[in-house]
Order: structure tokens, then sequence, then C-alpha cells
């Protein structure tokens, strides 16, 4: 079916193999065709949603057979690939970005117009993928767009998670966690792959053994079995010559339930052991805050990394009976710890199962595998018990020490004596509760080791891992993250996309370097009245949002000021009500109104288990009852929280933003893409010297965002002295002691009195551990130099273009030919 009525697309004049391009009225039987036989029904009378199904299945076909031509390049060129691992891939919404990037988005709308039906809408009904959490997945989601656009051999795996982290509603100004069954309805791009299903096996014991040379051969007995189901998910690049693939893996139980159980009667116990093992691809972050939780989320962890690794082994032996050219033909990144145990899993595979000598597979796990460290918040350095792993990989647990022990031998050669050292560098936490380092394990275990960005690596190493940069100085390196912009400008924002296409060319979709060519343009008075005018009416589209979700009316031409992310008390969107409230307080009692009128605009989820994040989000919600329903402010503050905070939400929040915050406490942000995506849209940066916030100066200029606050060495000199003291910034500053006093009464909660007290004790009595007095007043007064500036339009207007013109670097296109070069030594095939 798939090549009825289509026609010759006139493809590159490169020689790559041309491809077939549905016209408008190919899209129309395409879409006939799949409601008829893929969903059963007369596209006439189908739902919104069986709609959508048609027409993504049509965009299927096209895709199916550009991954098949891309796959049989590979196959010819046999280069070496890329395979990165991942616990969270973010995509969000598809439909949009697969027909954009196959420049198809156009002849489809066509063909559904001319069949009554409004393209928007049937891309407003699709479901996001709901398989991560926030920046963490959403980088991976740009990598893959990134690769697939450059022509790179590289495959994303992750899990098939069948339910998200979860949707949020708001009651009462309370965050409510519904379940995201994202899968309920059916998803058209996954194509299931049960034939290359792998066997994972779990719990079990080593059993020490000798084998017939006389030498040691522990095996590993008495393991049960998950079956980890691979799903595959196109992923196209810009052009649609290259098609990827990210795989994704559901677990199953093994087709055979425990009989001995069954004889013995207990039918629903050995039904539940099914179910039990099912569970583990079920929900994105279980709540560890139990054993079983922490269970359940080790054994994720390990379905992923078993399951990509006996992939990749796989495919490598297609075309290689030996592992002498592993390393030189497959490259395995981890995306952050949660992937670390491939170190161990990799030496498994090749010591047990492939009879390599030790020193063979170290040597080969060593160059094959990179490490990427995204955090250096102590939580999110993931360290498991010994007893857990014992429990529930022996074998694995066995080999770490075993690689541990080589290690400390090697460190100990060096530095004789050096105990102290030894202690920190072990994989092994020594303690009541001897736990495993999963992040030694990481940089031990692979040939590189990155951050990303430049401060965050000089942290890395500093801070997190100084004995092993000691150790490895060339190991270590910077890889300052980027975004696509090709979903975080073409499609999130077409207005302004057509107007830089026209006014420059369209090559900077897929060479954002050339957006410097706006520059001149900053100086043309037309182009600036353009340019806002676009703005404008993306404000207006959010407006039109806020209202219908909160029901409040902001106006467009105040300033949209944005703070959308996790809400975590580092990011510290308390800080920015901190500041909120100094304002509305200086308007209704000191008579201070404000330059410009300012609308303060929140989104964000807390976890589940994250009481001070929750309570973040009902002082949100308490603030803008309180400010926007008081008529002495003349609408001249509002506040809103937006919920549910996803990839969709972002693409409409994004491109309406005049300001964007980025305020976390110096040195606990490791980049910050948000700031990219926003600067990349004319929005300016408010933030501290922090994460990726620096390069963002470093580029647009310092002139063009308001950086503020203690810096990193600052901060540090200050906890080694013990030199802050919150309550010195009370005692010493009315507007501070106003401030907090007024939290400590029930101003903004006269319903539940006493409710908002525990920010006076965070702060005051517990040390304030994020130095948010340290940096308000700093914080207040840019915020008063933001709303000067935007007093201003044709200066405001000249900012805002600078951003968006001196953006290239922060492309994910740049940060993936980095990687391809520095890192995993992979070539495009065209």
């Amino acid at each position: 079916m798939s090549t009825r009525g289509l026609e010759q697309d006139p493809g590159p004049e490169s020689g790559t193999r041309r491809h077939l391009a549905l016209t408008v009225s190919a899209f129309q039987d395409a879409i006939r065709y799949h409601a008829r036989y893929s969903l059963g029904k007369k596209w006439e009378r189908c739902s919104s949603h069986e709609l959508f199904m048609a027409v993504a299945f049509a965009v299927r076909d096209a895709l199916i057979d550009r991954m098949l031509d891309t796959e049989e390049r590979y196959q010819q060129a046999n280069p070496k690939r890329l395979h990165y691992l991942s616990m969270e891939f973010l995509l969000g919404q598809s439909l949009r970005n697969n027909l954009s990037n196959l420049g198809m988005l156009d002849p489809c709308r066509e063909a559904l117009r001319t069949m009554g039906v409004d393209l928007d809408e049937i891309l407003e009904g699709e479901s996001e993928a709901a398989l991560g959490n926030g920046g963490l997945g959403r980088l991976a989601a740009c990598f893959l767009d990134s690769l697939a656009t450059m022509g790179m051999p590289g495959y994303g795996y992750g899990i098939n998670y069948e339910y998200g982290l979860f949707k949020q509603a708001i009651d009462s100004g309370y965050q409510k966690e519904k379940p995201d069954n994202w899968l309920a309805r059916g998803n058209p791009w996954q194509i299931e792959r049960p034939d290359e299903a792998c066997i994972v096996p779990v719990y079990g014991r080593v059993e020490h053994g000798i084998d017939r040379a006389g030498g040691y051969n522990p095996m590993w007995m008495d393991w049960k079995i998950i079956i980890g189901v691979p799903h595959d998910m196109p992923i196209v690049g810009y052009g649609g010559n290259t098609v990827n693939v990210l795989r994704l893996y559901s677990a199953r139980s093994s087709e055979e339930f425990d009989m001995q159980i069954f004889n013995e009667g207990d039918y629903l116990k050995a039904v539940e052991q099914q179910i039990a093992s099912e569970t583990i691809s079920k929900v994105l972050y279980p709540a560890d805050s139990i054993e079983a939780g922490r269970e359940l989320r080790l054994l994720q962890e390990y379905l992923l990394v078993a399951c990509a690794l006996r992939d990749i082994v796989r495919r490598y032996g297609r075309n290689h009976g030996d592992f002498d050219q592993f390393a030189s033909k497959v490259a395995i990144q981890l995306n952050d710890t949660h992937p670390a145990l491939a170190v161990a899993e990799l030496m498994r595979m090749l010591v047990d199962e492939h009879a390599q000598p030790w020193e063979t597979a170290w040597e080969i796990t060593q160059a094959t595998l990179s490490y990427t460290n995204h955090t250096l918040m102590p939580e999110a350095l993931e360290k498991w018990s010994v007893s857990l792993l014992e429990a529930v990989l022996p074998r694995h647990l066995q080999i770490i020490y075993e690689i541990n022990r080589r290690f400390l031998a090697q460190v100990a050669s060096m530095w004789p004596r050096d105990h102290e050292r030894l202690r920190r560098m072990s994989l092994i936490e020594e303690g009541e509760q001897k736990r495993v380092r999963m992040v030694n394990l990481a940089i031990v275990g692979s040939h590189a080791v990155n951050g990303v960005s430049t401060l965050h690596t000089q942290l890395v190493r500093t801070a997190l891992a100084p004995d092993f940069a000691q150790l490895w100085p060339d190991k270590f390196s910077t890889k300052t993250n980027g975004v696509t912009p090709r979903r975080w400008l073409l499609q999130a924002n077409p207005l302004l996309a057509d107007l830089i296409t026209n006014t420059i060319g369209n090559g900077w979709i897929a060479d954002l370097d050339k957006l410097r060519a706006l520059e001149p343009y900053v100086q043309d008075a037309s182009f600036r009245q353009a340019f806002m005018a676009i703005k404008r009416v993306n404000k207006v589209r959010l407006a039109r949002l806020i209202y219908d979700v909160s029901r409040v009316v902001v106006s467009p031409d105040a300033l949209f000021d944005v703070h959308v992310k996790r809400i975590h008390e580092y990011k510290r969107q308390l800080l920015n009500v901190m500041q909120i409230v100094h304002q509305y307080l200086c308007m209704i009692q000191d008579g201070q109104e404000p330059p410009v009128p300012r609308v303060y605009i929140f989104a964000g989820k807390a976890a589940p288990g994250y009481w001070t994040a929750k309570q973040i989000i009902k002082l949100v919600t308490s603030v803008g009852q309180i400010i926007n329903n008081d008529p002495r402010v003349k609408g001249l503050i509002k506040v809103v929280f937006i919920p549910d905070y996803r990839v969709s939400l972002a693409e409409q929040i994004v491109p309406a933003a005049d300001v964007d915050q980025q305020i976390s406490m110096a040195g606990t942000e490791a980049s910050g893409t948000g700031s990219m995506k926003f600067a990349m849209n004319g929005a300016l940066i408010v933030g501290t010297h922090d994460g990726a916030n620096i390069e963002i100066m470093q580029e647009v200029g310092k002139d063009n965002v308001f950086l503020f606050g203690l810096q990193v060495e600052a901060i540090r000199q200050m906890r080694e002295r013990g030199s802050y003291h919150p309550r010195d910034y009370y005692h010493r500053n009315p507007h501070i002691r106003r401030l907090m006093e007024t939290f400590a009464s029930n101003l903004f909660c006269p319903n539940q009195p006493g409710l908002f007290r525990w920010i006076d004790e965070s702060i005051l009595d517990h040390g304030d551990p994020y130095f948010h007095l340290a940096d308000l007043e700093s914080y207040i007064e840019t915020q008063n130099r933001v709303a000067q500036a935007f007093t201003d339009p044709a200066g405001w207007a000249c900012k805002a273009i600078f951003n968006v013109a001196r953006t290239g670097k922060f492309s994910s296109d740049r940060a993936i030919a980095e990687y391809a070069r520095e890192i995993w030594n992979i070539q495009p095939i065209f």
C-alpha cells in the first residue's frame, strides 16, 4: 500500500538514495487506506483519535521505508555505531516532528483540509511519550534528533514505561498526582520485535567452581528469568534521509511460570510471579523510599543494561567471529549513572559467556564505554547497598569487587600508604551498610568522562572526582549540552522561524551558527517590529491558555517572566516567590508601583514524596490567589501556575517568554538546557553564575543577559568557614525582615494558619542550605533592572534578537559533533 499514488522526490544532489514523498492526493489515499485496513473504519466515521492514528500510520509507512534504507546503508558501510543508554527519553509528541523532518507538513495539512479536517486538532490529540521526567530525558531526545539529522549511525536504548511520571493536577493549590497511562490508546510509532526478545537473569547465587585448566570458574545458578521485549521507534532526522531507531524494552515474564508452585496447587502465586516480572517496566521512577521500591529501580536499570548489551553484542556478532574489533565498531554512552551497571554486565558477558581473559575483557570494556555525568547533587549520585546487589545480581557484585581490587592495587602503586585516598576512590563505600558507588564504577569502567558545561566539568574535576581527575587527567572533558533547533524553534515557533528564513534563508535549520547573519538586522527597525509582533502573537496564545487552565486574565503587553522546570529547592522557585512578595509589599505598603506590568508564570512537577517541593507549589498558588485578587495591585502583578508541565506545554510557553528564570544556587545546576531553548526564542535570561548561564552570557554578551548572585567560589568559602548566617541578613535588612515575617504570618494562608511557617524555619533556623537570603538583595536589584530595560521597547528588542542570533553554540548538532569526533569516533554515513 505504501507505494500507492506516490511520486518520486527529487532528493538531494549528493547521489544518496532518493525516497518516495507523499503528494496531497497520495496522503489522502494513505489516510483512507489506514482508516479502513488498520482501524477497520471508513475515514468519515473515525473519531479524532482514530484520525490521528490513520494519519500517523500513513507517516509511519514513509518512516519505515527510510529506516530500512538507512539500515541497508549502514550494513554496506559497516561503520562504528553509537549506542546511547538512557533511563529517560522525553520525546514529547511525534507527529508534527516527523512530518516536519520528512518535509511533509504542508502536504499533510492540505490533504486533511480538503477532507474537512484541521491538522492542528489532530496534532493536539496525540498522547505524549511519557518516557522521561525532565532535562535528562529531553537532552537524550534532542541528541537522537541530531544524530539522525547528521547521518550518524546512532541508536537509543531505553525502557518502554507503561506509565510516565504522573499527570499533575492542582487541587486547592496542592499538587495531585494522576496516573499517566500514555500507551492506553495505542501508539502508532512503535514496532514490536518479539523475535528479538532478550532473556535477563536475576537473583540466584554464585557457585564457586574450577574449570578443566584449574582456573576459577564461577557459575551463576538458580536465577529467575525476565524477558525484555523490544519496541522500536523510528527517529527521523531533518530532511528525512536518515531514520535511526530508539529501542525500548518492556519487561515480560517468561513463557513458563514456576511449575513447581503450580503443581503444589498455588496457581495464584505462580500468576503473581508473572505479574511481578512485568511491573519492572510499569512506571518511570518508582518510589525508592522503601526497600521494594529500591529493588524495583535496580531491576529497571539492569533490564535496560542487560537487554541493550545483549542486543549490541548480537548485532556485532553478525559480522564478526571474535571480539578483536568490538571497541572499534561499538561505542556505548552512559547517560548519567543509571546505566553504570553496563560496566559489570559487559565484563560478565565477555568473561562468562565468551571466555575472554579478564585483562582482555577489561581493555574492551574501557575502550567501549564512556560516561556523561549530569549532576553534582548528592541524592542523584546513585549508591546501591551491597546486600541488595548480592540478592538481585550476585555475579555482578562479585565482578565489581574484582574490578575494585585490581583498581585499588593500581592506586596504591601510585600513592603508597595513602589509605584515605584509597577509601575515597574505592567502588565500595564502607560503613554500617556497605554500598557500591555507581559514579566511581562508571568513571573507572569508561575511557572518557564528560561534564555538560564548562563550570560543571570544572566541579566534576575539583569537587566530585578530584582523585580520579588526578589519576586520569585526560579522561575528563566538557561537552556542553545543546537542544535541537528543529523542535525548539522551527516547530515550536513557526512564525519566528518563517521570519528568520525569509530574512537569511533556511540554512540555519541544520547549521544554527548561521543565525549570526541576523545580527545586522538588530539595527533594522522594521525587522525589530516584526520580531516583537511575533512575540506578542505568541504571548496572546499563552494568555489564552493561562485563562483556560486558571481563569486568570493576563495582558500580553505585560512582561512575561517565566520560571518553568522541575520543582526542587536547589532550583530556587522559593527565591523567585520571595522577590514577588517583596515587590507586592513595596506596592501595597510603600506605595511603589513597578515600572511595567509583569506576569510571573510558573510550571513544573514535584516528586510525589518531596514535601518541601509540593509546599512550594502550594506557596506559588496561594501567593497568586492573594495578589491576583488584590485591587490595590491594579493588575500590575499577576502570578500563575500552569499545571502538568510537559514538552507540548513547553512548546507553547517558551516562544512567549520575555524573561527566563535560571536562578539555581551557583554550583548546583549542571547545565540547564531550558535556558538554551528560551534564548533561542528571544527570551532574556535572569540567572546565577551557574551551568550554561555563563556560556550563554559569553556568547550573547553580558549586556543581553541579567546575571546576579554569589559565584561558586564565594559559596564554597562561606561554607568552609561557616560564615553564612541567614539571621545576619534578617537583622541587617528591613525588607528581608518584613518578608520573612510575612511568610510567618497568615497573609497568604488565611484559612490555614501557620501553613508557611516552614519557610521561616528552613531559612532562619536550619541554615538556608541554598543561600536564598545571601542572593536575595542582588536578585531584587537585578529584577528591577529587568523592569527598567523593558520600558525601552527598541532596546529590549535588540537584546532579544541578539539572544537568537548568538545561540548557534547551543544546538545539539554541535554537541553531537564534539562527542562523535572526540569520544565516539563515529562518522556520518550518507
